[in-house]
Order: C-alpha cells, then sequence, then structure tokens
C-alpha cells in the first residue's frame, strides 16, 4: 500500500531558490505546487527541465497564478491544495531597485508574507490541518552590523526597502509562531548564488560579463562597490536547509552560510581568471551602481544550523564561481553561434 505523498506549496518557485527548492522536493516523492504571477511572457525556464523528470518518476508539479498582493487568492490556494509545508520564496528580491520601488517592494516581501500567514493560519482554524511554514529570511536584515559573524542572536539594522521589508516578513513569521502557535521557521540566508542567478544580481552579472568579453561580445563591465564583503554560497545547498527546518519537531529560525567573506573583488578576480583574464583589464566603477545605504560586510555563523539541522555547504567558494563560468561560457558561446548565423 502507497502512502499519500507530502503536498508542498513554493511562493517563488520560479526564481533560483523556488527552481532548486521544486528540484528537491520532487526527487524526495513531494507533490509540489508553486505560485506564479500571470505575465505576457512566460517565466519558467528555470523550472521547465523539471517536466522531463515528473513524467519520468510520476511525480507532480502544478503552477497556479497568483499574487502576493491577493490575499484571498492566497487563502483560496491554500484550501485548494491543502499543503503540509509551505515555503515562502516569493519577495521583490532586488537590493538596489527597492530603493526605487519601496512600496511596492514593501507590498509583496513584507505584507505579503503577512497576508500568507494569515491563509495559513485560517485554514488550520477551519480544518484542523496543520500547515509548517518556511520564511525566506535574508542577511541584508543585519545591513549595518554590530558584531561579526552574524548569528540568529545578532540585532538587525537594515540598510534599504528590502532589508526592512525582510524584517517585517521575519518578525511577523516569529509572531505567528508565538501568538498562535504555528510551526514557522525562518532561514536567515547569506548570499547564495548559481548559474539560475538573474543576470541583474552582481554575481551573475560578474560572470556574464566575463564569458562574453572572452569571447569578444563584450568589452567593459561596469560595477558599484568591489570592497563590499558577502558571504556567498551555492543556492543548490541552502535549499536543502529550508527543507530540514520543516522537518524539526520545533520551529526555530537558523541562520544559513557558509562562514567565509570575500569582497566583489575576490569574485571578479576569480571569475576573469578562470578565463585567463585580468578582471583589471576590463572592469571599471560606476557610481550609479552604489547604493544610497551601503552595507560592507555579511558574515554568517552557521553553528546552530550546523549542529542541529546537520546542515553544511557543500560547494566552495571556487566551486560556485567556475559552475558560474563555465554556464555562462556556454550561454555565451551559443549568442556568438547565433550572431555568426544572423551576419
Amino acid at each position: 500500500m502507497t502512502s499519500t505523498p507530502k503536498r508542498a506549496f513554493i511562493t517563488g518557485i520560479t526564481g533560483q531558490d523556488g527552481s532548486y527548492l521544486a528540484e528537491l522536493l520532487l526527487a524526495k516523492g513531494y507533490e509540489v505546487h508553486g505560485l506564479i504571477r500571470r505575465s505576457s511572457t512566460f517565466s519558467t525556464e528555470r523550472i521547465d527541465h523539471l517536466y522531463q523528470d515528473i513524467h519520468a518518476l510520476n511525480r507532480p508539479l502544478s503552477l497556479h497564478y497568483g499574487d502576493m498582493a491577493d490575499g484571498n487568492c492566497l487563502s483560496r490556494l491554500i484550501g485548494q491544495i491543502d499543503p503540509h509545508e509551505v515555503y515562502n520564496l516569493a519577495a521583490q528580491s532586488h537590493v538596489r531597485v527597492s530603493f526605487d520601488q519601496p512600496t511596492y517592494t514593501a507590498d509583496v516581501t513584507a505584507v505579503g508574507t503577512l497576508r500568507l500567514l494569515e491563509a495559513i493560519r485560517d485554514h488550520r482554524d477551519r480544518t484542523g490541518r496543520a500547515v509548517r511554514f518556511y520564511q525566506a529570511s535574508s542577511s541584508e536584515m543585519y545591513g549595518k552590523v554590530r558584531e561579526t559573524p552574524q548569528t540568529e542572536d545578532t540585532p538587525f539594522h537594515p540598510r534599504s526597502p528590502y532589508a526592512v521589508a525582510k524584517v517585517y516578513a521575519h518578525w511577523a513569521t516569529v509572531n505567528y509562531r508565538e501568538a498562535y502557535g504555528l510551526h514557522a521557521s525562518c532561514g536567515i540566508l547569506f548570499n547564495h548564488e548559481s548559474p539560475r542567478r538573474g543576470e541583474t544580481f552582481v554575481t551573475r552579472k560578474i560572470t556574464r560579463a566575463a564569458t562574453r568579453i572572452k569571447l569578444g561580445l563584450q568589452e567593459k563591465l561596469f560595477l558599484g562597490n568591489l570592497d563590499a564583503k558577502r558571504d556567498w554560497g551555492f543556492a543548490g545547498d541552502f535549499v536543502e536547509a529550508m527543507w530540514l527546518m520543516l522537518q524539526q519537531e520545533e520551529p526555530d529560525d537558523y541562520v544559513v552560510a557558509t562562514g567565509e567573506t570575500h569582497t566583489v573583488r575576490e569574485f571578479c578576480e576569480k571569475a576573469f581568471g578562470r578565463l585567463d583574464l585580468n578582471y583589471e583589464d576590463y572592469v571599471e566603477v560606476d557610481p550609479r551602481y552604489f547604493r544610497p545605504a551601503e552595507v560592507d560586510l555579511l558574515l554568517g555563523s552557521p553553528s546552530k544550523s550546523k549542529a542541529y539541522l546537520g546542515w553544511q555547504p557543500r560547494c566552495s567558494f571556487d566551486g560556485l564561481v567556475n559552475k558560474m563560468i563555465d554556464s555562462d561560457l556556454n550561454l555565451a558561446k551559443q549568442e556568438q553561434l547565433i550572431q555568426h548565423a544572423t551576419g
């Protein structure tokens, strides 16, 4: 007799983290549901490959149109899917853009989380079905850091509308855990990258430009603060920590990080060096890319995640850069072929 698979609902499933998490859950036998926004163009390229896997493995993946700004829609979907686990990865997640769109960022990233928590609480109260909830908190919440490395107890000092919104969402999750007894956990994830990272984020911007420069498709790369220090890991490793949090008997908050810090300059040096190029010949600083309030240093302590979840990152900093360069080099070669074919 086969048991009924667990059902998971992922907001932000078409993003970097959502795609890796969907892969992980499908491999574990879950029935996976994802929230996508309606638009005039498809934005599912990060998860399109999963449909081949689910047909081979007979494991369902369903996408549902909706929006974090629509509380009624979220309530309807929670009732319809009746999930065992909800992973909230949806956000306006670009820090620099949040300065240009602060109200939208707050509505989706902060209040959107509250709408989802309310939908889960209402569903439990109506049906008696407990739902486990994961909130994607961010190292950006630490902002102007009070101590290094940052831990679960380090005070927050957000330095962008995005970070402020994430602090709201984080504390809303903690409040619903304490006030209503929800199994709600927050993963304070430090920077995590991959070949699926959006091209406007600095790491992908670097690897995309370096490979295009190598093939003569681009001449220069313009960046902001090269001395900003970040704790960079691989997104494929980090989603495992998300899943592990919801398998614990008691909910809690965990820092997910590598425990190492590197500058943007180091990332450039590694990426261009992988292609036998000197980044100093191609990278120029452009003040337009500086944030109004800069975050200079982020370095997380993953001690609690290692001790309680048994989690640790597998991919090194060098390995991460190599993954991204190798992927983007293939992409640049395809671009080059198209250019040659079209004359």
